[in-house]
């Protein structure tokens, strides 16, 4: 990591007349030193080269990085001021994840392709970020395992689960789509409710006890047009552009990278497909977190519409459905008819 500062600098400069920052402009060039200062660290560097690979809080940075917590926490905040990451607050928990738009994003993607894969401390930083990963993802297909009988009546969070079938079984009968992948499909109970309007439907879990009630569920409804099977959201068993629809039931509030997770959804639609998401509107009831397992506590429109956007995806204006305590929200996005995968799709992947 040492002297890599020296070679950012060289770098920055030489593109300087094709980059976001104009040099003829003082404002711009005091940014782009400011954030240049604030990444000249090796630990700074560290902690940008983390948060490019999904949204972590402050604890698990610093079970990354093997520092003190408020060591961690100033380094965070330099990173953040400089603009280089977005820093949230969702109730008590903080989030951090690499800047996605502005100048400090153009910068942070600059930074990021310069560092050298094969530096040995970044390497122990990525084997720590996938412990901490697989630790966090083991616990909760272990929590879906333990709630598989009863999980249905679980999903219906906010409202009642038939005003979100009814919306669901309304898009599909509009579009009938070719086929349907369910991510995350728990039970398959979106797979029972859609499959009248789809030639073919495949569900994709992580919980094998799940999976083992889903097919129990399509077996019983007869229908042999569904099917289940086990895989990683992170990693979709299935090849790209293969689907006309892709649904997302009350799943994104699981993951610890929502936009990853849309990205590899973005994938596997075909052109012209259609993307169905499905959860929590924005709230603070903390409760989710040690009942339910939940990270986010639900996404406003404009983090959705903003992910949509970077994913080269049209999306219309959600449906809100509101309950007692909370809401639910109903997101449609298309893919163009013909266009080529996103960047930042194909960032995303890379990265994985």
């Amino acid at each position: 990591m040492q002297g890599l500062s020296k070679d950012i600098k060289t770098c920055i400069y030489r593109d300087m007349s094709n980059s976001v920052f104009s040099p003829d402009r003082r404002d711009a060039f005091e940014r782009l030193f400011d954030a240049l200062r604030a990444a000249a660290e090796p630990t700074r560097l560290r902690l940008l080269a983390i948060c490019a690979e999904g949204e972590w809080t402050v604890s698990e940075l610093v079970q990354i990085v093997g520092q003190p917590q408020p060591s961690v926490s100033r380094h965070l905040k330099l990173l953040s001021e400089a603009g280089l990451l977005e820093r949230f607050r969702e109730g008590s928990w903080v989030f951090y994840r690499r800047a996605t738009h502005g100048e400090g994003a153009a910068l942070a993607d600059a930074l990021v392709g310069l560092l050298p894969a094969e530096d040995p401390t970044l390497q122990l930083d990525r084997e720590r970020l996938a412990a901490v990963r697989a630790a966090r993802r083991e616990r909760i297909a272990r929590w879906f395992d333990e709630r598989a009988p009863a999980w249905d009546s679980e999903r219906d969070i906010a409202v009642e689960g038939s005003r979100v079938e009814a919306v669901l079984q309304r898009l599909f009968a509009e579009r009938r789509p070719a086929n349907l992948l369910d991510i995350g499909t728990g039970t398959g109970r979106v797979l029972e409710i859609l499959a009248p309007y789809v030639q073919e439907g495949l569900g994709i879990d992580i919980s094998r006890d799940m999976l083992e009630v889903a097919r129990a569920h399509l077996d019983r409804a007869g229908l042999r047009h569904c099917h289940v099977r086990w895989g990683d959201m992170y990693r979709l068993p299935v090849a790209s552009s293969s689907f006309a629809a892709v649904t997302l039931h009350q799943v994104l509030h699981f993951a610890d990278d929502p936009f990853r997770v849309l990205a590899e959804a973005r994938r596997v639609l075909r052109p012209g497909g259609t993307l169905v998401v499905v959860d929590l509107a924005a709230h603070e009831c903390e409760r989710l977190r040690t009942e339910r397992n939940h990270r986010r506590l639900g996404f406003s429109e404009a983090e959705m519409a903003g992910w949509f956007a970077a994913l080269g995806l049209i999306g219309e204006p959600p449906l809100r459905l509101a309950g007692p305590e909370l809401a639910v929200l109903v997101w449609v996005a298309r893919a163009p008819a013909a266009t080529s995968e996103p960047a930042g799709a194909d960032r995303q992947r890379r990265a994985a």
